[in-house]
């Protein structure tokens, strides 16, 4: 369902299955078209890392595939050298696998069949249906035409077969320099579809590939390797994005002159998130222009980013799921997927306590050498998670926020003479407050405790308004945390050009807190690196920062849901 500000609303898993890409698949599988089989691929370009659009290609690629009974393929469109990278090859390779999906033997590389494709290009300049260009990228966009105005014929396009056969064997040699000729296929330079004005084919690249080291000099356009590539590995479905629809000609053209299979490609409307760009080359611009660390911050909408911010593979799934698969483009409320996460997050991870601005708390009615060891709840969604024992101690550390001097009316937590819970302990009384002689600024805060009320109730039947969170100071572990906004401040980003994308951004999208106290055994709860911090939000492990001497949390979501306070909105309207 979508809301009519084109943001996705809800979502069902068993909506999602039965979305027209599956209707469309099931269709053909009853026809005993491609004989029965289902056959897709994921094929990204390794030119960056893979976001969180490629998450829901990912889910509809390789659950079609599993849904038939079938097969999905990860084969990387390498045909670009000059902005490709091992680099990225290797973490889409792990961004997949992260995800959960397995292709088994069937990984492939589009520079796997180059020479297959270089006789394809062959073939069609033997069947007239292809010419070596040597206009100038300039004039090649000029003579293209525009959406209103039809295209001009190269000078060069009536070259005979024979010189074009040569002119395409000495480009494959290495004669010539970069830009001086490309081989277009010849359609029709008048088509009101301007992909079919003449396409180019190959370009001459003197660029490295990071598979093929200097063999080619020569590679071919990401159009023309496409759909080869997909009939080359038998693929029965090609599921693209919507701007793939106007090439869709392009490709039946290519395969019907080469007298090749066709896959049947089917379209689906891409993932738009506001606040967010997905844009590769945006995404490159913020790395390479030093606004990010790198393509994995947590502030990335890259997958690498997003784990590395403490997102779970099953969050991101689920949150594929619920939105559906839809043949016009729609912009998704970031805070759903911050809620699919939430839900996810608050079923499944361990519960502990961090102070991350803490001030000392001396408890003077306490055993100075006592230590008790609390009962805490793991986890109150999942009785099976158990308990864990929390050190209790005289000294302490509370948020520095959980006190007010002279408090406002509606402010609950603790202040002089006032009595509040400790979360799972004791009922403790501000006596007094102890400040730095030389700044004046409050340093401690001396209380006393009511020992009848172990475990936070009092046996009088007595009530306090506030429960406060707490770390005791002598087993405290230190950390650095990291809190996480926004990266922009615009809910549209993605329509701000690259140069001013600098303009936009929040100065507000990374705080560092140093000197945060975090009870005793969080780096070892047993659901791994993510936890909840009670009252504070759901946090994970730096997987790159962190060690054991020096932790460091990333907060990945608030507690705070903004998508149920919208969702509650709207059923009241």
């Amino acid at each position: 369902m979508e809301s009519k500000n084109n943001s996705v609303i809800s979502g069902t898993n068993k909506d999602s299955q039965d979305n027209f890409v599956s209707l469309i698949v099931s269709k053909d599988v009853e026809d005993g078209k491609f004989g029965g089989r289902v056959q897709t691929r994921f094929p990204p370009e390794p030119n960056g890392y893979l976001h969180i659009g490629h998450v829901k290609s990912i889910c509809l690629n390789f659950g079609i595939a599993a849904d038939y009974k079938g097969y999905c393929s990860l084969r990387l469109d390498d045909t670009n050298p000059a902005k490709e990278e091992s680099e990225f090859v290797e973490s889409i390779i792990e961004d997949v696998n992260w995800l959960g999906f397995d292709w088994g033997d069937n990984f492939h590389c589009a520079s796997d069949y180059f020479a297959e494709l270089y006789k394809f290009a062959v073939q069609l300049i033997h069947s007239g249906k292809a010419y070596v260009d040597s206009l100038s990228a300039e004039d090649i966009r000029a003579y293209r035409g525009t959406l209103k105005e039809p295209g001009h014929d190269s000078p060069y396009r009536n070259r005979s077969v024979e010189e074009n056969i040569d002119l395409f064997e000495r480009m494959r040699r290495g004669e010539f320099k970069d830009g001086s000729h490309v081989l277009r296929a010849k359609i029709d330079m008048s088509s009101s579809n301007i992909n079919l004005r003449d396409p180019v084919m190959y370009r001459i690249l003197h660029v490295t590939h990071h598979r093929t080291g200097n063999e080619w000099c020569i590679y071919p356009m990401y159009d023309f390797a496409h759909g080869q590539c997909d009939s080359i590995e038998g693929v029965t479905h090609s599921i693209c994005t919507l701007e793939f629809e106007n090439n869709r000609p392009l490709y039946d053209w290519f395969l019907d002159e080469l007298a090749v299979d066709h896959p049947r490609q089917i379209e689906f409307a891409r993932l738009n998130l506001n606040y967010t760009v997905l844009s590769k080359r945006k995404l490159a611009a913020l790395v390479e222009g030093g606004h990010v660390s790198g393509w994995d911050d947590p502030r990335m909408p890259t997958i690498s980013g997003m784990r590395r911010r403490g997102y779970t593979p099953e969050a991101l799934r689920e949150f594929c799921e619920r939105i559906g698969v839809a043949k016009r483009n729609t912009v998704v409320d970031f805070a759903f997927l911050e809620h699919t996460l939430r839900q996810h997050l608050n079923k499944t991870v361990h519960r502990a306590m961090g102070v991350l601005r803490p001030i000392r708390v001396v408890i003077v009615n306490y055993p100075e050498d006592q230590v008790e060891q609390i009962d805490a709840i793991n986890n109150p969604e999942d009785s099976a998670m158990g308990t864990r024992k929390v050190p209790f101690s005289r000294v302490l550390y509370i948020e520095r926020d959980d006190f007010l001097e002279d408090p406002p009316k509606k402010f609950y937590r603790l202040a002089p003479g006032r009595e509040v819970r400790l979360r799972y302990a004791y009922y403790i009384k501000c006596e007094s407050v102890i400040r730095n002689p030389e700044t004046g600024e409050i340093e401690e805060l001396r209380c006393t405790y009511d020992p009848d009320t172990r475990g936070g109730y009092a046996p009088d039947g007595r009530k306090v308004k506030a429960t406060l969170h707490w770390v005791s100071a002598a087993h405290a572990v230190d950390a650095e945390v990291r809190l996480y906004d926004r990266l922009f401040t615009v809910e549209d980003p993605a329509s701000v050009p690259t140069e001013d994308l600098d303009k936009i951004l929040n100065p507000a999208s990374l705080q560092t807190i140093h000197g945060c106290k975090l009870e005793p055994g969080i780096v070892d709860v047993d659901s791994g690196s993510r936890f909840q911090l009670e009252r504070q939000g759901y946090f994970s492990l730096d997987i790159v920062d962190s060690s054991a001497e020096h932790l460091v949390l990333n907060r990945t979501v608030t507690l705070r849901d903004s998508w149920a306070r919208i969702q509650k909105a709207n059923n009241t309207k």
